[in-house]
């Protein structure tokens, strides 16, 4: 299982590091500039150095962290570690979660409230979305892992919608470290949910930062495609929000592929490579330990 929680912080900080190079392209833009993407090179917006990763993996380690931290109640760690994060000034920082961390006093859920509602309503962004793997990874207890899930998403992004996404991606997640597998997964977990047709269509939206897209499109390229590698290609080259959606597929794939499986060219590339292997250490002895 080891294997398993490093694939999936791995596949978080690959999907990242390769769909930073074309965040807020269109897919005709990334055709003209690249023709097709396949390599970690770097640049973007964000003049990123090749395997240099953006909020979404520096995000979701603050996340493992806090529970690190304190897996008994990680959320005070959490805010902790977002704080810091923030403070250093970082190069890419989502609308609502700066806007969160700017006017936060104290109390997390009143701070995204107070976000939601100053947004005119429009706080499902994806950006509880992308950090919330851990959480999975860390808490084998379905009601453990469901409240934190939950509470998590709420800590930034007060809409229920960004919060049903973290939901039904982390129980995808605590199926495949239970021995599922990720399409069985897919298929049981969006039943009944407005994800269920995208086992089979393609969405008609843009793969932006709305958290419904965004989790259209994950399950989607989960759902159609084979290998590690044709998951984060799909996303990386697709346009719009391509670091967050190919770091959120690619959290899942790398589950199932499991890191020794990982393409090694993609793995070596990464900057916060050690890092990612202590925390996925930490995360599965937490794991093994709250287990009994």
């Amino acid at each position: 299982m080891l294997d398993q929680v490093k694939g999936g912080l791995f596949g978080v900080a690959i999907g990242d590091a390769l769909g930073g190079t074309t965040e807020f392209m269109t897919e005709q833009e990334i055709k003209n500039k690249y023709g097709k993407l396949t390599e970690i090179i770097g640049g973007g917006i964000w003049h990123l150095k090749a395997g240099e990763i953006t909020d979404d993996t520096a995000m979701t380690l603050c996340v493992a962290k806090g529970i690190i931290e304190c897996s008994d109640d990680p959320i005070p760690h959490i805010g902790e570690e977002f704080l810091k994060w923030y403070n250093q000034k970082p190069k890419d920082v989502g609308i609502i979660i700066s806007q969160v961390l700017t006017m936060f006093t104290g109390d997390w859920e009143k701070a995204a409230k107070e976000v939601h509602y100053e947004l005119s309503e429009k706080s499902a962004g994806n950006g509880s979305l992308m950090r919330c793997l851990p959480i999975a990874l860390a808490y084998s207890d379905p009601k453990e892992l469901e409240e934190l899930t939950v509470r998590h998403s709420k800590m930034t992004h007060y809409d229920d919608s960004a919060a049903e996404a973290c939901l039904i991606y982390n129980r995808i997640a605590s199926r495949l470290l239970n021995g599922d597998t990720l399409r069985h997964s897919l298929r049981e977990e969006t039943a009944g949910t407005i994800y269920e047709d995208l086992l089979t269509n393609e969405p008609d939206c843009l793969p932006d930062g709305y958290v419904v897209h965004t989790m259209k499109w994950v399950v989607h390229f989960l759902s159609n495609l084979e290998t590690f590698e044709d998951v984060a290609v799909a996303a990386a080259n697709k346009g719009h929000d391509t670091d967050t959606v190919a770091a959120i597929a690619c959290g899942l794939k790398g589950i199932e592929t499991g890191y020794n499986r990982l393409p090694e060219r993609f793995k070596e590339k990464i900057l916060v490579k050690r890092e990612l292997n202590q925390v996925a250490i930490d995360l599965y002895d937490i794991r093994k330990g709250r287990q009994g």
